[in-house]
């Protein structure tokens, strides 16, 4: 069966869905310890989370980008994963889905939460034939997230570490067995474009 071109894909449960980020270990495992973002981590500025897995990994290469080399596995409320899609604008214009371009570039500034659909990503980390979901959060988005929705926090480094060795080592089979089970997710909230 043929994938729809954009659609969210992620392990989730009934109340909490499973996004992804990577951070410095700085950041990265103080806020696994204390299963809360420290006072470091900035509110004041756009973060970018991903429920798919492999889209991150290509994002932060297997954890071992300068600045990424923590990987963790954000387990937030779906409410508040509910919320972000309905107050989210898509990240790039797309003609006759917005009123014009003036107008998307209004609802983009106000908008606490951007939508982006970039290409999925297979075990190699070569893009797929349809977009995985990006959702950037920002102002109120941002608080939330880190003060309301957060549910709990773990480290996956050692995760991507494994999967990227038996891939590294030709064995798909098994990486593909490690990764986290990811599934349509039932949006309730239009998303399109892109």
């Amino acid at each position: 069966m043929e994938r729809p071109r954009h659609e969210i894909r992620a392990a989730y449960g009934a109340s909490t869905i499973t996004v992804y980020q990577a951070y410095s270990p700085g950041l990265g495992l103080p806020a696994v310890r204390e299963g809360r973002f420290p006072g470091a981590w900035k509110r004041d500025r756009m973060t970018w989370i991903k429920p798919s897995f492999l889209w991150m990994m290509y994002r932060c290469g297997w954890g071992t980008k300068p600045g990424q080399e923590t990987v963790l596995a954000v387990e937030i409320a779906r409410d508040g994963f509910e919320w972000a899609l309905r107050h989210a604008c898509l990240s790039s214009y797309v003609r006759g889905l917005h009123e014009d371009h003036s107008a998307w570039q209004r609802q983009l500034r106000r908008s606490p939460a951007r939508v982006q659909w970039d290409p999925e990503r297979d075990l190699r980390l070569r893009p797929l034939g349809y977009r995985s979901l990006q959702l950037g959060l920002r102002g109120e988005a941002v608080r939330r997230y880190a003060d309301e929705w957060t549910v709990s926090i773990s480290d996956v480094t050692p995760l991507a570490h494994e999967i990227h060795g038996l891939v590294t080592a030709g064995d798909l089979d098994s990486a593909a067995r490690l990764l986290p089970e990811e599934r349509p997710y039932p949006a309730r909230a239009p998303l399109s474009g892109g």
